[in-house]
């Protein structure tokens, strides 16, 4: 998942983070519907990669989803 703000998508990198149906339950990651599918985001996982690697859009997050990667980004990063 892009978790770079779309002003900075021209950059030569882009910040994501991975996503995963399996990973346990924690504070710090968020359940988005990805394709159907509850999704966590392992936002603890962030890296940066060459944006010509993504593949295809997943879709977007809803206002809620969208609060709660917000929420955690700013607990894993001590922004709170």
């Amino acid at each position: 998942m892009i978790v770079q703000a779309d002003e900075f998508l021209g950059l030569s990198t882009t910040l994501v983070a991975p996503t995963s149906t399996g990973a346990r339950p924690a504070s710090f990651r968020p359940t988005v519907m990805l394709d159907g599918h509850e999704t966590r985001v392992l936002v603890e996982q962030m890296t940066v990669v060459d944006p010509q690697r993504l593949g295809r859009s997943a879709g977007r997050l809803d206002a809620g989803e969208l609060r709660s990667v917000d929420d955690a980004l700013a607990l894993i990063l001590g922004l709170l």
